[in-house]
């Protein structure tokens, strides 16, 4: 029949000399299980030693101690002695703490079983789990919190005695302290290593390019936090929306990029509460979150901070573990949440420091263009009128000839250097010259230098919509083809408006445009026509000149 030992213990010591010898070996065991659990200071360690001095104190085949959750009401850790690593594959996933361990973690007191099946709260075995009989539980308690139980089954001696019951109770007495201990220990540890890494993020990000500094912060997070998943959301131009901008460990491919409502996961959680921690929890139902991980029906444990400063929050930073392994301490939160705002503090740095160069950048644009407009501008003008001057003075000859050639020249570089101060000033993403200067600069980087771009007339004001989309595909289809096939080393890109008329031309001193290219050229041409225009290309031995030429008047109309 079952027997349950609780509060004071039943039973006398052994009597004579036999008992005295014995009693004192067995004390003689508990101080040497007492040195055992206190030699140590790494909590993994000193969690596993107390399990291992409590089977060899009273001689039990199985041990096992399990932490509690910070529910209080179920088991985050389980760590058993007696198992084989084979027959723990085979039993799968680690108790809970049902039946009689749930007993022990409800009312927190010493349970002595000789038959652990006989009593009504025993809930049975999972399949392949080994057969126990008689069993021995006690709380270990530090500065009076209980921390965990520690359980024993299958005493060789056939059933527990009271004095094995008083033997475990000074055991787990003296492992909480030990416990107590190794969790400072532990956690002043993690609080250096979660500093020491928050000092040299910070720096990163300082020198980092703004489209790696998420996956930078994602990649030192998951090699400090023993998780699985580590995630950066950020607020996207959708209200309540959050995208996933960098993803590290399980899964990170299939995360990467995806997009979820801000109150319905984690870190839209993380940004209402300034930072949050969740257990092991039933899966709920709706849209995945990828900010945690999920097995079966339960996601599991994972926290969560904001990257968020006063003027701004720039994301959230979640780390997730599967269902099955430990959860995440108040400590470990604190020392996340320190870093992301350690971080977003970096990333605010950056930002106005990026701001700032851009602000000197503009600046010293504008200065430049100024200096072009108000002094060489004027001074090639001036030049100019001088020769123009000087060329009425001159006769019908080669050197009027020669005049009037220069007097051309300085009006295509006054036409160019207003295109460069145009390029200078500041930047309009819809303004059609912005757009044909980035074409421009596509195709720079395959020539000796740049091509000349020049623009005539109302180039931004009248052109726009479709009739801008196609000057631009046309623009880049012509200069592409100078560049890759004609073999060119100069080209030039004129875009004008004139009345009615709108022209893009495109010359080179390349070698033509081969017949295998002039698919290209009927597209254009097709372009042209449905707007009322024309594409002609002439090559000699100079180069080639391609015109695309429309109607502003018909080109009102989107043919399209």
């Amino acid at each position: 029949m079952a027997t349950e030992g609780r509060g004071p213990i039943a039973g006398t010591a052994p009597s004579g000399t036999d008992g005295a010898s014995s009693s004192q070996d067995r004390l003689r065991g508990l101080l040497h299980a007492v040195e055992t659990v206190v030699g140590e200071i790494e909590l993994p360690v000193v969690l596993r030693r107390v399990v291992e001095a409590a089977v060899e104190l009273v001689d039990a085949e199985f041990g096992a101690l399990g932490v509690l959750a910070a529910d209080r009401a179920s088991l985050d850790q389980f760590i058993h002695v007696g198992i084989t690593p084979e027959n723990a594959t085979e039993i799968g996933r680690l108790p809970r703490g049902r039946g009689i361990l749930g007993a022990l973690i409800s009312d927190p007191r010493v349970i002595r079983l000789s038959h652990l099946q006989s009593d009504p709260r025993a809930a049975g075995f999972p399949a392949h789990h080994p057969r126990m009989d008689s069993f021995l539980g006690a709380p270990i308690s530090v500065h009076g919190e209980v921390f965990g139980n520690l359980y024993l089954t299958n005493a060789r001696r056939g059933s527990f005695s009271a004095e094995d019951e008083e033997l475990v109770r000074g055991l787990a007495s003296t492992a909480g302290f030990a416990i107590q201990n190794a969790r400072l220990f532990d956690e002043a540890r993690t609080r250096a290593a979660w500093m020491a890494a928050t000092a040299e993020l910070s720096a990163a990000i300082l020198s980092t390019p703004p489209d790696e500094v998420f996956d930078l912060v994602a990649g030192r997070v998951l090699d400090l936090s023993a998780s699985c998943r580590v995630t950066v959301l950020v607020p996207t131009d959708v209200p309540d929306a959050l995208r996933v901008a960098a993803a590290r460990g399980t899964g990170e491919l299939d995360i990467l990029g995806m997009t979820v409502i801000a109150g319905s996961g984690l870190a839209g959680a993380a940004l209402d509460r300034g930072g949050i921690r969740v257990p092991t929890a039933a899966r709920p139902t709706g849209p995945a979150d990828p900010a945690v991980l999920t097995a079966e029906d339960e996601t599991g444990p994972a926290v969560a901070a904001p990257l968020r400063t006063r003027r701004r929050t720039w994301g959230v930073v979640t780390v997730a573990r599967p269902p099955g392994e430990r959860e995440f301490t108040e400590v470990e939160r604190e020392v996340l949440s320190d870093l992301a705002s350690q971080a977003a503090i970096a990333l605010e740095l950056t930002h106005a420091r990026r701001e700032q160069q851009k602000a000197m950048l503009t600046e010293e644009r504008a200065r430049i263009a100024r200096d072009l407009h108000d002094h060489v501008i004027q001074q090639i003008f001036g030049a100019g009128l001088t020769l123009q001057s000087m060329a009425a003075t001159l006769a019908e000859t080669h050197d009027r000839t020669r005049v009037d050639e220069v007097i051309g020249q300085l009006d295509d570089a006054i036409t160019q250097i207003r295109t460069v101060i145009f390029a200078l000033s500041a930047r309009d993403g819809s303004s059609l010259r912005h757009r044909l200067i980035d074409v421009v600069a596509e195709v720079s980087g395959a020539l000796p230098r740049p091509p000349a771009l020049r623009f005539s007339g109302p180039v931004d004001t009248a052109l726009s919509g479709s009739l801008a989309d196609d000057i631009v595909g046309v623009a880049r289809e012509l200069l592409t083809n100078s560049v890759r096939h004609a073999d060119a080393d100069s080209i030039s890109l004129d875009v004008g408006v004139d009345g009615d008329r709108v022209t893009v031309v495109v010359t080179d001193d390349g070698a033509g445009i081969r017949d295998t290219r002039r698919s290209g050229l009927a597209n254009l041409a097709a372009r042209a026509e449905a707007r009322g225009g024309s594409l002609t290309v002439d090559t000699g031995a100079s180069g080639t000149r391609a015109e695309w030429r429309v109607s502003l008047g018909d080109s009102r109309k989107d043919p399209r």
